[in-house]
């Protein structure tokens, strides 16, 4: 399987680290996005069509002529374009908190964390992503993680022309498309007291369209099974047991 972690993040954050997934005795591949974590810059392309060729490219060094293709956010979204556009090379696809809805999002809102993180630096992105406005429980576990998140890139001008230019981009245009995914899908959705940026209601729409999605997500009142990355692991491997590729 591929991992594809999501914007402002590096290839950690796909299954948070968790080792259960290759432990469980699946070949699993991570990479930084262009610009991510320990990726070189990749000036003026940081587009989905760029991020959907890069995972070409990976699949095609590493030998994987299918496989299944596991990616949160950003990687969702690319996940999803990369089935549309060539999927005979997929084999199923894991969808983490997915947060395109069929057209570009908003620009302005990622444009003040590109700046917060060009003027601020790692203090000043997380302070602009407001973590204080989350219930209080929240808080302090949002502020660390986005903090360890954004200490490990490389080229942190390179994730701020991300943050422009992703937002602005189009993986597919409209929603309907979805309904043309034919492979075992899993949708991890988030609890939206959590995780506002990644609207429960947008997974449950994928989970609707897609004709074989199944849609998974924490209890009430526990931390995103996003966030708990030997859970998250073992939701996948059930899923993909299930589905016939274990």
């Amino acid at each position: 399987m591929v991992l594809l972690h999501g914007l402002s993040a590096t290839r950690r954050y796909v299954t948070q680290g968790s080792r259960g997934l290759p432990r469980g005795g699946y070949r699993v591949v991570s990479y930084d996005a262009r610009g991510h974590g320990a990726s070189s810059p990749a000036p003026g392309e940081y587009g989905y069509p760029s991020l959907v060729e890069d995972l070409w490219a990976v699949m095609d060094d590493r030998g994987i002529d299918r496989g299944a293709l596991v990616g949160s956010s950003m990687g969702a979204a690319t996940a999803v374009a990369a089935a549309l556009a060539r999927p005979e090379r997929v084999a199923a696809l894991v969808l983490i908190t997915p947060a395109y809805a069929g057209e570009p999002g908003d620009e302005g809102r990622w444009d003040e964390l590109a700046g917060a993180l060009e003027s601020g630096g790692v203090e000043g992105f997380v302070d602009a992503t407001d973590p204080d406005a989350l219930p209080e429980r929240w808080r302090d576990p949002v502020r660390l993680a986005v903090t360890q998140r954004m200490e490990g890139h490389e080229h942190r001008g390179a994730v701020a022309e991300a943050l422009r230019a992703v937002p602005r981009s189009s993986a597919w245009e409209g929603m309907d498309p979805l309904a043309r995914i034919s492979v075992p899908t899993l949708i991890v959705a988030s609890r939206d007291e959590a995780d506002p940026t990644h609207p429960r209601a947008l997974a449950e729409q994928y989970a609707r369209l897609i004709p074989c999605a199944e849609l998974v997500m924490e209890d009430e009142g526990q931390a995103p099974l996003a966030w708990q990355g030997g859970r998250l692991s073992q939701a996948v491997a059930g899923f993909l047991e299930r589905a016939g590729y274990s």
